[in-house]
């Protein structure tokens, strides 16, 4: 990938933004479950009612190659988290800027603009020693930009299994399945985080998919998150394919922050 990233044009402000908010809180954050971000899947946990948590790409991005063409995208990925009580929570994504470059066969195109809205809901309930497992359901909608939106709406079921091996040690596995148009798309993937530092985790993972057109792939990754203060994570994240149908690489860096009680 290229160094020159538009998205990072503007992440340092918003992380000093987020960091100036976070920070003079720091010291109460006991009810922050953790964050969806890095990685596929997510945190089967949910925030108390009234709690919101933001997690922010700064910026995601994919390379892929097909037929002689390469296309490279980058996404300032926006996800908003609201804890409702009980084991529920709201979930609202966006991506509110995206530029795409293809190069190759046929010259050279450049886009940028606004993603597709995803509205959310996750249930969770509290761990069971050391197990816990989680549901997400979401629907995204075709509102972005032509370049970037879905040619029809996306229905997503996804569920999250948690093992907490030892204080260190934790593996997880999530099952998603993707219906748009009448057709399906399954993705499963395995994940083994570890404690470094009691503010440190690191993670690695590998994933399986089969796309709507009946395409088959497989992609591995690894991911750090950093917990700068109680409220806030920054996070940095690589994947690479493995064979068949899977962007050839994905990578990503973002901070979320915890605002509740």
């Amino acid at each position: 990938m290229e160094s020159h990233r538009p998205g990072h044009r503007h992440a340092l402000p918003a992380l000093a933004t987020l960091l100036a908010l976070a920070s003079p809180l720091a010291a109460r954050a006991d009810g922050n479950p953790g964050y969806d971000r890095p990685g596929l899947g997510f945190t089967p946990a949910v925030l108390q009612a009234g709690d919101f948590t933001w997690e922010q790409g700064l910026p995601d991005a994919s390379r892929d190659r097909s037929e002689g063409v390469n296309s490279t995208q980058y996404g300032a990925d926006t996800l908003l988290r609201l804890g409702l009580g009980g084991p529920f929570e709201l979930q609202l994504g966006s991506s509110p800027y995206n530029y795409r470059r293809q190069t190759g066969t046929g010259g050279h195109y450049r886009s940028h603009g606004r993603g597709d809205s995803m509205l959310g809901m996750k249930f969770a309930l509290p761990a069971s020693g050391a197990f816990s497992w989680g549901l997400l359901g979401s629907v995204e909608f075709t509102d972005g930009a032509r370049d970037f939106r879905n040619p029809r709406r996306q229905c997503l079921l996804g569920a999250d299994f948690n093992w907490q091996w030892s204080a260190r040690n934790t593996a997880a596995l999530y099952l998603e399945n993707v219906r748009s148009g009448g057709r399906d798309s399954r993705l499963l993937a395995a994940n083994d985080g570890y404690a470094l530092t009691p503010a440190l985790n690191g993670f690695i993972e590998i994933a399986l998919q089969d796309d709507a057109d009946g395409g088959h792939g497989g992609r591995a990754g690894a991911g750090l998150a950093w917990m700068v203060t109680p409220r806030v994570q920054l996070d940095a994240s690589a994947r690479h394919r493995l064979g068949g149908r899977a962007p050839e690489w994905e990578a990503g860096l973002g901070v979320s922050v915890y605002f509740g009680r």
